[in-house]
Formats: structure tokens, sequence, C-alpha cells
């Protein structure tokens, strides 16, 4: 097998097996096919026709120069990795001799900075305030709300993360509870919970046996809509939205940032209590140590104390008290 689609087909297939989320694998098509689309014009070729062999250093850069044309530099910097990926799999199938990428140039991304929630007692005032009933719907319930939100709050999942719970991805002895995650990639990490969280997270699970009238089973999505459905991304969302607002902090969230601020928040309070970055990391469930590196780069209190130690603010604290 040669024909350069086949092994896209086949590499897809690969990634399949590690049970990667259904999102990611429509990315890896996506920035697969592009590509390869954009080779066949660089080549005079149809897609289908085109051989590994063919997809040299050449080729390859043209097709990504067209590539990156319209689109922005996240984008082509994601499905440079995409490609690197699929031709290290070519190697080790033996499909390719070596990895073209390599001579491929990408675009440098910066390092996105950390959007938490402004306000310093922003979370405490969410809480409250949804605690106390202050989003307004047809069918209210507090007690889901104050859940899903302190779970953001307190764990730092991820939005897919969070609607991917199960009712037994809640482990341990009282005292001692974690939830299990499954993360990016199959990947899965276990966060600890303390007693305040466990306790509304099980004040909501006996809100919702009232409210339906069914046994909850291990089996069972934990968090749900007013139909007793898996709550969905769309509705995670609303909720987000609609109790930020009726807390009086809907203008505490910054731009290109909603369910996203709850992790930041986070992370960003670990770092401003003193978590190392491997803890942050671990937490998080981030691959690689460099974007929680990111939360603590980003918090002023290092900086702050850095930045008091210089010698010249006691010779400047002697003059503001000398008379």
């Amino acid at each position: 097998m040669t024909a350069l689609w086949d092994w896209i087909d086949a590499y897809l297939e690969h990634m399949q097996a590690r049970k990667l989320a259904a999102n990611s694998l429509r990315a890896y098509r996506r920035d697969l096919e592009s590509v390869a689309i954009d080779l066949a014009v660089v080549l005079d070729r149809e897609p289908d026709e085109i051989t590994v062999d063919e997809v040299t250093t050449g080729p390859l850069r043209s097709a990504f120069a067209r590539f990156a044309g319209p689109r922005s530099a996240a984008s082509v910097t994601r499905a440079w990795s995409t490609w690197n990926g699929f031709f290290g799999f070519l190697v080790i199938e033996g499909a390719a001799v070596g990895n073209p990428m390599q001579v491929v140039p990408k675009p440098r991304t910066p390092m996105r900075a950390p959007k938490p929630l402004q306000g310093e007692d922003t979370p405490e005032q969410l809480l409250r305030r949804v605690a106390e009933g202050a989003r307004a719907a047809r069918n209210p319930w507090p007690e889901r709300d104050l859940a899903v939100l302190a779970t953001l709050l307190c764990t730092g999942v991820r939005s897919a993360e969070l609607l991917g719970l199960t009712v037994a991805s809640l482990v341990g002895r009282p005292g001692e509870r974690r939830i299990q995650v499954s993360g990016k990639g199959g990947n899965r990490r276990s966060v600890p919970i303390e007693r305040p969280l466990d306790e509304i997270i099980n004040a909501y699970l006996d809100s919702r046996r009232l409210r339906f009238g069914l046994r909850v089973p291990g089996t069972a999505p934990l968090f749900v809509d007013h139909r007793d459905e898996p709550l969905r991304r769309g509705g995670l969302q609303y909720l987000v939205r609609t109790s930020l607002r009726a807390a009086g902090v809907g203008d505490r969230v910054q731009r290109g940032a909603l369910v996203h601020a709850f992790r930041h928040t986070f992370a960003t309070r670990l770092a401003e209590d003193g978590a190392s970055v491997i803890e942050i990391a671990k937490l998080l469930g981030h691959a690689s140590i460099t974007a929680s590196q990111n939360y603590i780069d980003a918090t002023a209190r290092e900086q702050r104390m850095a930045a008091g130690s210089n010698r010249t603010y006691a010779a400047l604290a002697e003059v503001a008290d000398s008379p």
C-alpha cells in the first residue's frame, strides 16, 4: 500500500485505537486531508493518486505554504504537528525512509496568557449567589448549578472532561475522595477533592434522585440537564454564562474565555499559593510542563517578591522614614 490517501486512513485507524475523542479524530482527518489536497495541486495530481514516495520536502513545503495562506498560525501549527506525527507513523511502518517535516517551517505561536476570572473574590461571590438561587430559570435547580460550577473551580477540569464524568468517576473513602478524569488522548488522571465539594456533589445527587424519582447508577453521567439527559456543551456554556450574569460578575470574564476561565482560575490560584509546576501539570493533565509553567510565569506574586528584593527599596524606605 503506497497511496498517501490509504496511509492517511491507516493512520487515523491507528489513532482511533488510542481512544481519542471524536472531535480530535475529526481534527486529525481535516488537517491531513486538507494538506493532501494542496499537495495534489502542487503535484498536479488527483489526491488519491499521490504516493508516499512523491511527498518530498519541496512539494510538502509548497503545500504547507498554500495551506497556511488563509489560516491562523495556530491552525498551521496544529496541522504541522499532525503531519509530523503522521510521518513518524509512516517511518515506523516502513512506508517512508525519513520524516520531511523537519525541514517544513512552522509559525512560532506565542504562549497565550491565562485568562482567569477577574476580581479577587469573583469565584466566592459566584458560588454564594448561585447557592442562593440567583440564577433564574423556568425549572430552577440550584443544587445542580452549584455542583457544576464548584467542580469546575475546584478541579480545573476541561469542559469536555466535565461532561464525560460519570457517577462512578467519584472514588475513594470520605476524606480521601477523588475524581477520575479521562483527559486528552485518553490519558487518565485523578484529582483530589475536599469535603466541601464532596458534600455539594452529594447534595446535588440527592436532589436529582428526588427530582426524577430514579436510582442513579454508577454508569450514569454525573451531570444532567432538566430532562435527566446528559449535560452537553451548549447547555454547560449557557449554565455558566447565565450564572455569571445572575451573580453580577458577567463582566469579569475575559474575551475568548468562558468555561475555560474556570480552569485558568484553578491553575492561577494554585500557582499563587505556591504549587510547583509539576503539581500543576499533574492536576491539569498537561502532557508538558511548559503549559503549566505559563501559569507560574503569569503569577504576579512571584514577580512582586522578586522585584521587592531589590536593595534599592531598603534605601528608599530609609529616605521615606527620614524627617
